[in-house]
């Protein structure tokens, strides 16, 4: 198969049948050997944290398609720690959403003189650009049409998703008596249409969760989710 882009913590193919492949790593996001899934460079490597990663991904993007929500998975083969997907147009060179219930990380170092660190959030999003060498920087949706990156339309129908499919991940969790503070998500342009669809991954490696003051790793929060 042909390779098509190498990221930070997966790899794509051309399967030559009209979908790609995403191969998982076991590398994650953070700074100085401490992972935070907020950060835009590998921080650290975590031994099977491509396979936990997929499964949760799996379990997670199937809830999201059974709840009417357009996305770009087709299946995953975890053994093999590779997931097929239908092929996604990204908004500009991509961007990135944040979904935040909580005041920690970024916001937190952002706007700390205006908040309390761990203070609740109202659901509120907030949209960046992948874009190591500025350090993702935040953009407005007035920015983004400016630039041609995505209409206010599509803007308007991004931050309802990530509000619908936040709530899913958060009420799952919820199930095991966790807390999520805030996740990552990022969304493309699927099919003929071109419609809005939530895409590349859903799995530890891109959200904080808690139980109580715990922070949960990745790979513990795998384990809690799919424990039967």
């Amino acid at each position: 198969m042909k390779m098509l882009y190498q990221g930070k913590t997966k790899d794509i193919y051309d399967k030559g049948d009209g979908n790609y492949l995403l191969k998982f790593k076991d590398d994650v996001t953070g700074t100085d050997g401490v992972f935070d899934p907020g950060a835009n460079t590998v921080g650290l490597s975590i031994e099977g944290a491509g396979r936990a990663g997929l499964k949760l991904t799996k379990m997670f993007f199937e809830k999201i398609n059974q709840a009417g929500i357009a996305t770009h998975f087709v299946d995953a083969d975890i053994e093999n720690a590779t997931m097929t997907v239908k092929p996604a147009e990204v908004f500009g060179k991509g961007v990135e959403v944040i979904l935040r219930y909580k005041a920690v990380g970024s916001f937190y170092r952002r706007y700390g003189m205006y908040c309390e660190e761990g203070q609740e959030l109202d659901s509120y999003v907030e949209v960046t650009l992948k874009d190591d060498n500025r350090n993702d920087p935040l953009i407005t949706d007035e920015a983004l049409e400016m630039l041609g990156i995505m209409t206010k339309e599509e803007y308007t129908l991004l931050v309802d998703l990530t509000k619908k499919i936040g709530n899913i991940i958060k009420e799952e969790l919820a199930k095991k008596d966790l807390e999520l503070y805030d996740i990552k998500f990022e969304f493309g342009r699927v099919g003929a249409d071109k419609h809005v669809a939530l895409i590349d991954e859903i799995s530890g490696g891109n959200m904080r969760a808690y139980r109580g003051s715990e922070y949960i790793e990745p790979l513990a929060l795998e384990k809690i989710m799919l424990a039967e």
